[in-house]
């Protein structure tokens, strides 16, 4: 009891608690390996046109590329290096300088998942639970570790939840500026990916029968935050897209993609002299390139052996390879115990909601199993090719659900105890295949469980 009563006087200290071990695992090995891993070799070519400002083009809404670009200009960052092959070795370390983005916003997300937690009424036991698996799950480390765009995508996502969550609490002369904080975080998660938009589309869902127990108290407050939550994030999303037009002048390996109208404008373009063709609008283009990023991706048909289908994700069992060099590799492998706790937390609910009078299950519970689905049943209409961590939004949901049902235990300690400690054993166990540390041929077998995970 006494052990019990420390960890409830400790309880004040939990976001500091996440925050730290986050920085932990996050600054471990940072840089490491001083080489092109998976995508970076796309994302490095896309970030170094911005400063020769050819056209380029990409099936994914520029922000990502725009913040890591404008990291690059503060530290002075110059193109040149061609970002050509995985494992090629980057000339110095000034290009890993721009994976500190990308790995700060992946150890600030575990605390937004804790204030979320805590937004829902989570116990401080249940939400530092929350935020310490997220801090301890190998593939968002790995993920956020790199020149990749997903954990920008999670953190602007979940922190318009939060932010959103703290209108609902809020004052009235701060909901405003609340709601306002949502729907920029909104509009700058759609402009990294449109999965993105699934966090815009929870919220609006999940305010709409707010807004209409409200009704008889006017339309002021109802109108306010549709303006705020709809309008906000198309303003946000659109100015992006100008930025990206405003930088990008010249032609490049981007103008197939585009009208003759579209190329007119670029410097160099094949159809710059040709008076006949009318200039299109910042509103224009961004409407032609959203269109034929759509057909881009309705396009992509082309297989990859490391391909997962939707309905595996929950149960992690394709593991993607992201780099090796010897004895030494990196896999977005995530932390088994995690991630298949997490699992049964999610048929534990659908349980709960199926076999519960609707009245009698808590909202809360029909919010998150709700913004699991919406993250997870959209897929099933893709037919692009897909991996392992467009689940990265459902696998937090299902974390959050996790904790729920830890919260309602009159054992929560000890079974939150014991999960951190099964976590934190995985976490280290699969950690060298995180960091692209050196592993034995019979170590790296130990590891792989699954020849899918190899």
């Amino acid at each position: 009891m006494h052990i019990i009563a420390q960890i409830k006087r400790f309880g004040k200290y939990a976001p500091w608690a996440v925050l730290a071990l986050s920085i932990l695992v996050h600054a471990l090995f940072f840089g490491h390996p001083n080489e092109i891993v998976f995508d970076e070799v796309h994302f490095g070519k896309f970030l170094s046109a911005y400063f020769t400002h050819q056209y380029y083009f990409d099936i994914h809404p520029p922000l990502g590329k725009l913040i890591l670009a404008g990291w690059g200009w503060l530290w002075g960052f110059q193109p040149g290096f061609s970002f050509t092959n995985i494992g090629d070795a980057y000339p110095d370390h000034f290009a890993l300088m721009l994976r500190f983005l990308p790995t700060l916003a992946g150890t600030l997300l575990p605390l937004v998942l804790y204030g979320i937690a805590r937004q829902l009424r989570f116990s401080r036991t249940a939400a530092l639970l929350v935020g310490v698996l997220v801090a301890l799950d190998n593939a968002l480390l790995v993920q956020s570790r790199l020149i990749l765009l997903d954990s920008f995508l999670l953190l602007f996502g979940f922190s318009a939840v939060w932010c959103y969550l703290r209108a609902i609490d809020a004052p009235p002369a701060r909901i405003g500026a609340w709601l306002s904080a949502a729907g920029i975080f909104g509009g700058m998660a759609m402009s990294i990916k449109w999965t993105g938009a699934t966090f815009l589309a929870l919220i609006v869902i999940v305010e709409l029968p707010r807004l209409w127990k409200m009704r008889r108290s006017g339309f002021r407050i109802p109108v306010t935050s549709a303006l705020t939550l709809l309008m906000l994030p198309v303003i946000v999303y659109t100015a992006i897209f100008i930025a990206h037009f405003l930088l990008l002048t010249r032609t490049g390996t981007g103008d197939a993609f585009m009208s003759a109208r579209f190329q007119h404008d670029l410097i160099g373009s094949t159809f710059a002299a040709d008076t006949s063709l009318a200039p299109l609008s910042p509103l224009e283009k961004t409407i032609e390139l959203n269109i034929e990023m759509y057909r881009s991706n309705q396009r992509l048909t082309a297989s990859h052996p490391y391909a997962s289908m939707w309905y595996t994700w929950p149960f992690m069992d394709r593991s993607i390879y992201y780099w090796v060099d010897g004895t030494s590799r990196i896999y977005l492998l995530g932390n088994p115990f995690i991630w298949w706790a997490s699992t049964i937390a999610v048929f534990a609910v659908i349980a709960n909601v199926l076999f519960t009078h609707p009245r009698k299950t808590p909202r809360v519970l029909f919010v998150l199993l709700g913004a699991w689905l919406m993250n997870l049943l959209p897929f099933i209409g893709i037919h692009r090719v897909m991996f392992l961590y467009h689940y990265f939004p459902g696998l937090l949901w299902a974390i959050l659900m996790l904790g729920y049902l830890v919260d309602r235990s009159r054992h929560r300690v000890h079974i939150a105890g014991a999960l951190v400690l099964v976590a934190l054993i995985g976490f280290v166990y699969f950690a060298p295949l995180s960091y692209g540390l050196p592993l034995s041929d019979a170590a790296y077998n130990a590891r792989t469980w699954f020849n899918s995970w190899r």
